[in-house]
């Protein structure tokens, strides 16, 4: 009979009883953390599939653009459509160059240069879109842990309150309050902990797919350089 209420005990701190068993604000402080920590897993499974696309994008556009189609022809092709990536600084330079020499372009240095802003703000638009909520797993990776620590202290409160109600220092009294504690910490290191990971996983990622498309922006910059010579020097 003395190992019933020990079981009883034993059962009272299974995940779901600590929850209900919570107060209000640690309820609420577990609420967020699992909402935030779908939202962590909902963000690193799009950011991985959007990755691996345009990975694959740049492979395929690459492959085109090197094969040695015209650049009037590539232009015709992609200038309709939805663009990313290199294939977005490809037209955006492009439809730039175009207007210029529609319009008599006269200054070569000029034409280079809006050229070259052309293709920066494009590839700025392209970070931005593959960067983008990023920065909320760098907040949640941080924040996580000292929201349930919050968690914590909270419980910790409920526990010293419910032994100063009962006058005993038992641990069926003590034990429940510090569960929560631990639970709202716990909780609060699984929402950070994958953020954490994450985040410094596609950071990464991200800045190589930058160094992939800087390096294809200088290079058709130096294409179209050329090509600006040899008409200036055909006017000429």
């Amino acid at each position: 009979m003395e190992n019933l209420p020990l079981a009883q005990t034993g059962a009272e701190l299974s995940i779901w009883a600590l929850f209900w068993q919570a107060g209000w604000v640690v309820k609420l402080v577990m609420l967020g953390l699992l909402g935030a920590s779908v939202w962590t897993w909902a963000i690193i499974v799009d950011k991985l599939v959007a990755y691996n696309r345009m990975r694959a994008a740049l492979n395929r556009f690459e492959q085109i653009f090197w094969s040695g189609q015209s650049l009037e022809e590539l232009y015709r092709n992609l200038s309709d459509r939805k663009t990313t990536g290199m294939s977005a600084i490809f037209v955006s330079a492009m439809r730039e160059w175009k207007k210029s020499f529609e319009k008599g372009a006269k200054s070569p240095l000029a034409l280079q240069t809006r050229i070259d802003k052309a293709m920066d703000l494009a590839l700025t638009r392209e970070m931005e879109r593959l960067e983008g909520r990023l920065g909320f797993l760098a907040t949640i990776g941080s924040a996580a842990p000292f929201i349930g620590l919050f968690g914590t202290v909270v419980g910790i409160m409920t526990s010293f309150q419910a032994i100063a109600g009962s006058k005993s220092t038992n641990l069926a009294v003590v034990a429940p309050g510090i569960a929560e504690a631990l639970l709202a910490t716990a909780i609060g290191l699984l929402a950070a902990i994958p953020a954490v990971i994450a985040y410094n996983k596609l950071s990464s990622d991200a800045g190589k797919i930058a160094v992939r498309m800087e390096g294809f922006a200088d290079e058709f910059s130096a294409i179209l350089s050329r090509q600006i010579d040899e008409k200036v020097a055909q006017r000429a």
